[in-house]
């Protein structure tokens, strides 16, 4: 078989585009160059690659079991690439880090601050986004590390994950709210009364407000639904509804009142998560030190918010 990586990045464009002239313009080639490669590709594979459809073009069966792989193997190919650049100072590295909305608002910045001073010829590159979204661009080779939050059902079994913080949501409200407890807790169930301002789908807060209300035997009541973490806050500012929201990004906001939930509450687990094949990066071995040097050190000065505990012993 004589598959070429130049050949295997034309087949996912091909496949991400859907499009074989957009395909070509993505990679620099020409549209007759591009598709004469792809044609050698599916000779050497002994099977159609793509079909043709209506406005452009659609993955065959073979294409489909092939696309993971591409995208794996030119993944471990860039990685290989830049450890090897980054030993010989032909580069000065790259950090492709992804944090869910509060944690980029929260822990993400001051351990880029640290990473930034001790690494300053580092570039980083920052994305933003709901949990599922990031594990699917960590498996895809998209991202080197991921501050996510560790789903129920466990980890997926491709991605190592490290368990680094656990923190309570809160209630997030701008008048007080009926039906707290006598120490100014709220039970969930009071929530049946109570329209929720709703996370969009990917948000992992979505689903962890979502179940806990059903686990309490209620439906909610959604007031506005499909917002980022911005929104949220904004709209549950403008009393339009309440949220359930880590304590943290709420912290010292005007406008909003903090109400904790009643024992048990609803609680997460934050994790920091890389691929499992492959080793990683200097610089990801780089960031992992300084983040939990960071967790240590604010342990120890009683530095994390209310609610909020290291899951791993702060003094190792």
């Amino acid at each position: 078989m004589l598959m070429q990586l130049h050949q295997l990045r034309y087949f996912v464009a091909v496949a991400e585009t859907r499009h074989f002239t957009h395909a070509a313009d993505s990679v620099g080639i020409t549209q007759p160059s591009l598709s004469k490669q792809i044609h050698v590709l599916e000779a050497d594979l002994g099977a159609p690659l793509f079909e043709r459809v209506r406005g452009g073009t659609r993955l065959t069966a073979a294409g489909e079991v092939l696309l993971p792989l591409a995208r794996r193997i030119l993944a471990d190919v860039d990685t290989a690439r830049r450890e090897v650049q980054e030993l010989v100072g032909v580069r000065r590295g790259r950090l492709r880090l992804g944090a869910t909305p509060s944690l980029c608002a929260s822990l993400a910045p001051p351990v880029l601050r640290r990473f930034r001073d001790a690494h300053p010829n580092v570039e980083l590159r920052v994305e933003e986004s709901g949990s599922q979204d990031l594990v699917r661009d960590l498996l895809r080779g998209e991202l080197d590390l991921a501050l996510i939050i560790q789903p129920a059902p466990g980890p997926d079994p491709a991605l190592r994950v490290e368990p680094i913080l656990r923190e309570g949501l809160v209630v997030a409200s701008t008048d007080p709210l009926p039906g707290t407890t006598v120490d100014g807790a709220l039970p969930l169930a009071e929530l049946r009364d109570h329209p929720l301002v709703m996370f969009r789908t990917g948000y992992d807060l979505r689903d962890a407000t979502l179940d806990a209300c059903r686990q309490a035997g209620f439906e909610p009541t959604l007031a506005v639904d499909g917002a980022e973490m911005d929104s949220v806050l904004s709209f549950v500012a403008a009393g339009l509804g309440v949220a359930l929201v880590p304590g943290i990004v709420v912290t010292g906001r005007p406008g909003i009142r903090i109400t904790p939930l009643a024992p048990p509450g609803v609680h997460r687990t934050i994790a920091l998560a890389r691929r499992r094949e492959g080793e990683p990066t200097h610089a990801a071995r780089a960031l992992r030190r300084i983040l939990f040097g960071y967790l240590r050190d604010a342990a120890e000065r009683d530095g994390l918010p209310a609610g909020v505990h290291p899951t791993f012993d702060p003094t190792g």
